[in-house]
């Protein structure tokens, strides 16, 4: 197995090496590709070191099975056909073919065999906040189809990436020091505050970030289904997390929700109000799962339901979604 990993010198990029070690992940030979601000950097993977090559329109990616790319949309656009020409299935963690008809955008947990049909060799990573949602809706889904969601969105700093941690880290050192704070890689001070804008605005007042949680939603579950999102940076450093209202077709109890949660693959219940156990960023940060709770039935829709989750959008959000998908076309034979 002949892996590459494009933007291997940022945080998904990072994350990509370090999920692919954990799980051992079957490689006889590991490409790591950047710019060239990261070419001539040197990684270690599993006791080598391996040093990234500068991304170029070339036949680097020949030989190449699998390639995982987290470089920017507009990198994957410009280099799709250089990584497919000899065969390489591209996972792509960019907005960048999301939406394309003949692009499967696949979480495992729901739609896993929708990566079996590719024609142009490229398979979609969805956003961050809609993988970890639509992992909880398919448990609910399974009980009752879902009409509506409404959600509320606390996203860390890391999704912005590494340079966005590190200026929520130094805003904080600054604000306690009483020094001027540096404000580069979000709209406003971070430290302290809440920003209710993640990405930029569209015609329709709603942020990209929120109409990516209307149309992924919908492409990967195959369904009717309406997602109104409000996104909100918050100054936490990593793992996003979520407020979700349901309506559902036929009413579900709390109660079957938990069990259906309790079962449900890649999911956690952290649902005890009576010892104070539910899901929390601080905690979670680093784990895969997708943690839920506050599970409760919602007093102003006889058919809604209630709950809260958390999920490390750097790793189930982006990196280990991708390396399930590879892990899962490997169980299939399909390249």
């Amino acid at each position: 197995m002949k892996v590459a990993i494009v933007g291997a010198s940022g945080a998904v990029g990072q994350e990509f090496l370090r999920i692919l070690a954990e799980r051992d992940f079957p490689i006889d030979e590991l490409l790591l590709f950047g710019s060239e601000r990261s070419a001539g950097r040197t990684y270690s993977f599993k006791g080598k070191d391996i040093t990234v090559q500068l991304l170029q329109h070339d036949d680097a990616f020949a030989g190449v099975d699998i390639a995982f790319v987290s470089a920017g949309a507009g990198t994957s656009r410009d280099f799709a056909a250089d990584i497919t020409r000899y065969g390489a299935v591209m996972i792509d963690n960019s907005s960048a073919f999301r939406m394309d008809e003949d692009v499967p955008l696949v979480v495992p947990e729901v739609n896993a065999e929708d990566a079996l049909t590719r024609p142009r060799g490229i398979i979609a990573n969805p956003n961050c906040t809609t993988i970890q949602m639509v992992v909880a809706l398919n448990a609910i889904e399974r009980l009752s189809h879902i009409r509506k969601v409404h959600v509320s969105t606390y996203q860390a700093a890391s999704g912005a990436g590494a340079q966005a941690m590190a200026e929520l880290v130094e805003q904080t050192r600054q604000s306690l020091a009483g020094e001027p704070v540096t404000v580069s890689k979000f709209p406003y001070q971070l430290a302290f505050n809440l920003i209710p804008q993640v990405d930029v605005f569209t015609d329709n007042g709603y942020t990209k970030e929120e109409m990516k949680m209307f149309n992924e939603t919908r492409k990967i579950m195959h369904s009717d289904i309406r997602t109104s999102a409000m996104c909100v940076r918050v100054p936490s450093l990593r793992s996003h997390s979520e407020s979700i209202w349901i309506e559902t077709e036929k009413p579900v109890s709390a109660q079957q929700a938990r069990e259906a949660f309790s079962k449900a693959p890649g999911i956690v219940l952290l649902d005890d109000p009576a010892s104070k156990t539910y899901p929390m960023p601080l905690f979670l940060a680093g784990k895969d799962p997708v943690y839920v709770g506050r599970i409760r039935e919602d007093l102003a829709d006889d058919h809604g339901l209630t709950f809260w989750i958390v999920g490390d959008q750097i790793r189930k959000g982006a990196a280990l979604n991708a390396v399930q998908i590879a892990e899962y076309l490997i169980e299939k034979d399909s390249f």
